[in-house]
């Protein structure tokens, strides 16, 4: 699978260790995030990963910022991205099966490396249900305006 990672400032340790990870796990990672602890706007990199799982040019994506909230509301600003910030595995496993979420959004000051890691294992491996599901996730994309 091809995962693009963006992160801001926070994120860059995190990222550098999903990205192992991932790699360990045998997807291929695209950065678009920053390698510098300087200070950086992080509504760019969760545009950028969206637009990109949009497009189809990463099957999924993930973005890291202090909280993971911030970047997950640029994210969702791009139609047909549904980023979900994740703090545990269920909630990532329950954000692809019920929600089809493509984004998963994880702040590196909220979460720690091994819970990252739980919560990147179980969003990648989810699978979206559908059914009734769909139904919902139909509905929530055209709120879009």
């Amino acid at each position: 699978m091809k995962i693009m990672i963006g992160n801001d400032h926070a994120g860059v340790e995190m990222k550098k260790l999903l990205t192992q990870q991932l790699q360990e796990w045998g997807h291929e990672v695209i950065n678009r995030g920053t390698d510098s602890i300087d200070s950086v706007n992080y509504p760019e990199f969760g545009k950028e990963v969206a637009n990109a799982v949009v497009k189809e040019e990463a099957d999924l994506g993930i973005i890291i910022c202090g909280t993971g909230i911030g970047i997950s509301i640029a994210a969702n600003k791009v139609k047909g991205a549904r980023a979900a910030v994740c703090t545990n595995e269920l909630m990532a496993d329950l954000a692809r099966r019920h929600n089809n979420a493509n984004v998963l959004a994880l702040g590196a000051r909220i979460v720690g490396d091994e819970l990252a890691i739980a919560i990147t294992k179980a969003f990648v491996e989810g699978k979206f249900e559908g059914g009734r599901h769909g139904t919902r996730v139909d509905l929530i994309e055209s709120y879009r305006c």
